[in-house]
């Protein structure tokens, strides 16, 4: 199954603290660590480690930092034949600190990110309209993302779109959108509906239908997801793992989603799977470290007890 994912590439900066700093405040780090990363790149690499071929589009700069995503990327099979070296703009960085309840406070500067284009879009069709699956993020630009998920939607590729980070969504651009896959605050920021439990998660997956949608797909972290669409709601159960660094935690859910999906499994069977890789990315630190690969996916499901 060919999945194609469009997005952004980041290095990330972590740093492990006691807790995140507000404003006026500094919080002396325990350790420091820094890597390829940046949303669009965790989730092509948990795509293909859960067994996807995966194509990645997305810029970087002609840096050191570009040239480590795309060694980095290539050790994980990914194809990176439309990656675009910017000329103008350097990689984009992303400082990280975790805290120790997993919890992160971030700070991105875009670089060449901020440069994705449609004509690059239009010079990555190929990879776009032969796909299974498209997965698409929100750190490009949204122009870009409404011209990709249009482009494969005309060509009858499904699209999932992570609304990430959190940001306000036109019903144009959600018209193109098969599933949208928000966790509990960016749903909360797209209805106005305060996600307390399953019922309020299905609420606002019903609102966020009304706008055009197929299907909505609300995380609820360790308690899994809740799958909404016009046939019902039903709640796909998590797994119980010790909680140790939260920060990639959806974008491996997104990644091993589109697998699930591009394979032909019905919902429940890909979120259960999505929701085990999760589970993985929690138990462990860092943000690539955490990304797991199909074998130990299949093997959570089968040994590690689910959450209700």
């Amino acid at each position: 199954m060919k999945i194609t994912v469009i997005g952004n590439s980041n290095t990330e900066i972590i740093i492990k603290a006691p807790f995140v700093p507000g404003p006026g405040e500094t919080s002396v780090g325990e350790t420091f660590s820094m890597a390829p990363g940046g949303r669009g790149s965790h989730q092509a690499v948990a795509a293909a480690r859960a067994g996807g071929d995966v194509t990645f589009v997305s810029r970087i700069g002609m840096d050191v930092f570009g040239e480590q995503a795309l060694q980095m990327l290539r050790q994980d099979g990914i194809n990176t034949s439309f990656i675009i070296q910017d000329k103008t703009a350097s990689s984009g960085v992303a400082s990280i600190i975790v805290d120790t309840n997993g919890e992160s406070g971030i700070t991105v500067s875009p670089g060449a990110n901020l440069n994705l284009s449609e004509t690059d879009i239009l010079n990555a069709r190929e990879a776009i309209v032969g796909a299974d699956l498209l997965l698409l993020q929100l750190e490009i630009p949204l122009e870009t993302v409404k011209y990709a998920a249009s482009m494969a939607r005309s060509a009858g590729v499904k699209v999932i779109l992570n609304p990430a980070p959190a940001l306000p969504v036109s019903d144009e651009l959600l018209k193109s959108i098969s599933v949208l896959t928000p966790d509990a605050s960016e749903a909360e920021l797209l209805t106005g509906i305060s996600i307390t439990d399953e019922r309020s998660a299905e609420l606002a997956g019903r609102i966020l239908l009304e706008r055009g949608l197929d299907r909505v797909i609300i995380t609820l972290r360790s308690k899994g997801a809740i799958v909404i669409d016009n046939g019902g709601a039903e709640h796909v159960p998590g797994f119980k793992v010790k909680t140790i660094d939260k920060t990639a935690v959806n974008d491996v859910f997104n990644g091993a989603l589109a697998v699930g999906l591009a394979e032909g499994h019905n919902f429940y069977e890909a979120v259960l799977f999505a929701n085990a890789a999760a589970a993985i990315s929690y138990s462990r630190s860092g943000t690539k470290s955490s990304i797991p690969f199909r074998e130990e996916i299949l093997n959570v499901m089968k040994t590690v007890k689910r959450s209700h």
